[in-house]
């Protein structure tokens, strides 16, 4: 649906590595609005979690056009984000080309809408690979209890999936997975 405003870049950041390029959405406002109306009819949960920085882009709009979607809550690389002491969380993850450290704040979480006792949160990211920085993220989050609620990953959302390295497959045992569009096999 979206093949010609994605854009591909062979061996970037690194050899072996195909770059999917997703800021040429900010060409075409048709496909932009069209996309994040979209993530909101498949996003189901009232908090979206988003990762730096692609994911920024989609879920922030989603924040002022979705009647359900109350809360963001960001999740950013080191240095990126101001804290109390005790409020921010790392994360190790795993992404195609290594290992890395993301972080969110407790606050944050704190802010998120409860329903019935849980935080349920969409994870909300431009591109699905081999899953690790999903897998890592929400791992961490539903660790999390905050205000007395447990947090807990409803869903995973991508505007792109790349099938052949199948994230999709360990995502789904913590929870269902949903894309716009995929590269390599089907839409989903």
């Amino acid at each position: 649906m979206y093949e010609h405003i994605i854009k591909h870049y062979t061996d970037f950041p690194k050899p072996g590595i195909d770059f999917i390029d997703i800021l040429p959405f900010l060409h075409d406002k048709t496909a932009f609005r069209d996309a994040v109306c979209r993530l909101d009819t498949l996003c189901t949960a009232p908090n979206v979690a988003t990762v730096e920085a692609r994911g920024f882009l989609f879920a922030a709009p989603l924040l002022v056009q979705s009647e359900h979607i109350q809360t963001l809550v960001p999740v950013r690389k080191k240095g990126k984000l101001p804290y109390a002491e005790g409020d921010l969380h790392s994360v190790s993850i795993e992404k195609e080309y290594g290992r890395d450290e993301v972080y969110y704040r407790l606050s944050d979480l704190a802010a998120c809408r409860p329903e019935d006792g849980v935080v349920e949160l969409t994870l909300l990211d431009d591109l699905l690979a081999t899953g690790g920085t999903a897998l890592g993220i929400a791992q961490a989050l539903n660790r999390e209890t905050v205000n007395g609620c447990r947090v807990h990953v409803k869903e995973f959302l991508f505007l792109v999936e790349l099938t052949d390295l199948q994230g999709r497959a360990q995502l789904e045992q913590l929870a269902p997975v949903r894309s716009l569009m995929s590269v390599g096999g089907t839409e989903s």
